[in-house]
């Protein structure tokens, strides 16, 4: 969905302006701005991982181009959970302006306080809780409990008076949580009746029918599955959720195995979550890795990253035989994730590997190992049912996810002109109950490749893609500055586009002759040569060999 390029008019003195930086149309990079009064909140700040159209890019961040120059009139950054799609581009922003205050519950500022360490960077932090109040700057806040698949989940109420917003950030309405922990539909019920002017509201699952499944519905199946298990089990899933690595924990002790972690992040989250309490780990479970490799067989379980398809996590070093642990036949591996969209076909290699490999591959699609974290259908009905917003901002999904939010809303009362199918960039201004589209920004990705950040460009990646799928071609000339005669060449080498260099000698005479006619023409200037020669071997070797590979020229003058 495009929506026209519009600068934004001057914030109107008493509008709260909203502004989704990224998480719509996607599946991550989750980050949106809130302007009232000249200050500026912020809700998430997370990553994009890279698809297989993006070959080399690590990290993918939201486009902090309209904070850029404001970041002085930043009062703080609510983080709602600690998943990467919404804290993960935190040190990227601090980059920029090391002292904006991050706020959030015990557990996401932990994780967020051990990824800013690696970066060198000691944040100011405002530790807060469901039920909490506080005021930032112009935004008076307040947190409200919502169950998710990590611990310490927040949703938050932002109030100025311009109206009430309330974010949901990601949740779903689990009713039997490991944790006790459930959404405050309760606290929902009173926001409503105050009147929630625009409500933000996390769309992955809302074209998914019924309700969520809860969590404890999976710890059967994972200790039925280690039970059967002949030998090692290894067990995939995000690093950071811990109801999971806890069930994984408790199926392995009860089967008399021990628990080894896998991959750094997995590492250092559990460290945090046990440390801090979420994460409950009987005396003697968990093993070091280098030990856990002198237990037999059927007494370990591996908890590891990679569930993704990940080309430098464990499981998929494993499925390509580079990793300590050497997959054979008689091994279980268990996918404990759902598929993000776009990862598909690196996961299905990774299973087809593992398989090939002789190991059991036990995941979503064969067994009910896991379930997702956010809100299906019927309970965003609940949700909208309670809190008859008076507008509603569908987030934190591809457009497919926001159009059938959308409709939810429209089913239960909300007028269709008071839904807004947004994209990333799109301003929002909110004022006495009115939310109204006033400009659209240009915002783009921002790509982490290595040391760098911003550096490469669509345009780059698009290099890089002919490079992989269509190979490379250099072509060097030497001519006589003064006649444009061919002194040397021309040399062509390829890689990627032909078994032998020889299949190019066809084209080396066509490649001499329009040289030829180009200096007879009084062409001199190399630039123009290198063209001449691009457009002749690029002509030959897409009707001869069908490819289009990047083609590099060089013309000398001697």
């Amino acid at each position: 969905m495009s929506i026209p390029l519009v600068e934004p008019t001057a914030l109107d003195e008493g509008t709260l302006r909203v502004i989704p930086i990224g998480g719509l149309g996607e599946i991550g990079r989750n980050m949106t701005m809130f302007e009232y009064d000249g200050k500026i909140l912020i809700v998430d700040c997370g990553v994009l991982f890279p698809e297989e159209h993006q070959p080399g890019v690590d990290l993918i961040l939201p486009d902090f181009e309209p904070i850029r120059d404001r970041l002085d009139d930043i009062v703080g950054v609510v983080l709602t959970h600690g998943h990467e799609d919404h804290i993960g581009a935190v040190p990227y922003l601090l980059r920029l302006k090391s002292d904006i205050p991050l706020i959030g519950s015990g557990l996401t500022l932990a994780l967020v306080e051990a990824k800013l360490k690696e970066h060198r960077i000691k944040a100011f932090t405002l530790t807060v809780r469901e039920g909490q109040e506080e005021r930032v700057g112009p935004f008076d806040l307040e947190f409200v409990a919502v169950n998710h698949s990590i611990p310490d989940a927040l949703a938050v109420a932002i109030r100025t008076p311009a109206g009430m917003v309330l974010a949901t950030g990601d949740f779903k309405m689990d009713q039997l949580p490991l944790d006790g922990r459930i959404t405050d539909l309760r606290a929902f019920a009173r926001l409503g009746e105050e009147g929630v002017d625009l409500f933000l509201v996390d769309s992955t699952n809302a074209d998914v029918p019924g309700f969520t499944p809860t969590e404890r519905s999976i710890g059967p199946v994972l200790d039925q599955v280690i039970a059967k298990a002949p030998r090692r089990v290894i067990v995939a899933s995000f690093s950071s959720h811990v109801h999971r690595v806890q069930q994984v924990i408790d199926a392995a002790h009860a089967n008399g195995r021990r628990v080894a972690f896998l991959g750094r992040s997995m590492v250092r989250n559990m460290t945090i979550a046990e440390q801090l309490g979420y994460l409950k780990v009987p005396d003697g479970v968990l093993i070091d890795f280098k030990k856990a490799r002198d237990l037999p067989d059927e007494q370990i379980v591996y908890m590891s990253t990679g569930s993704q398809g990940e080309p430098m996590a464990v499981l998929s070093r494993m499925a390509n035989m580079d990793h300590a642990i050497e997959i054979s036949e008689g091994d279980t591996v268990i996918l404990a994730s759902s598929l993000i969209p776009g990862n598909e076909n690196a996961v299905y290699r990774v299973i087809d590997g593992l398989t090939k490999l002789g190991a059991n591959v036990v995941h979503k699609a064969n067994a009910k190992v896991h379930v997702s974290g956010h809100a299906a259908a019927g309970e965003l009905i609940y949700c909208y049912n309670i809190l008859k917003p008076k507008n509603v901002l569908p987030v934190h999904g591809e457009y497919r996810h926001l159009i059938a939010n959308a409709k939810l809303a429209q089913d239960t009362g909300v007028p269709e002109e008071n839904t807004i199918i947004a994209s990333n960039g799109t301003v929002i201004d909110l004022k006495d109950g009115v939310a109204k589209v006033t400009g659209q920004l240009d915002l783009g990705f921002v790509y982490v490749d290595g040391s760098t950040v911003g550096e490469i460009t669509d345009a780059d990646l698009k290099d890089r893609r002919i490079l992989g799928e269509e190979g490379f071609i250099s072509v060097i000339v030497v001519v006589d500055a003064g006649t444009g005669r061919i002194i040397s060449g021309p040399e062509i080498h390829a890689r990627g586009v032909a078994e032998d260099d020889s299949v190019f000698d066809d084209v080396t005479p066509k490649i001499v002759a329009a040289l030829k006619d180009a200096s007879g023409n009084g062409v001199r200037d190399t630039h123009a040569l290198s063209q001449v020669v691009r457009r002749t071997i690029g002509r030959w070797v897409n009707q001869r060999l069908r490819r289009r590979p990047m083609i590099v020229p060089l013309v000398i003058e001697a």
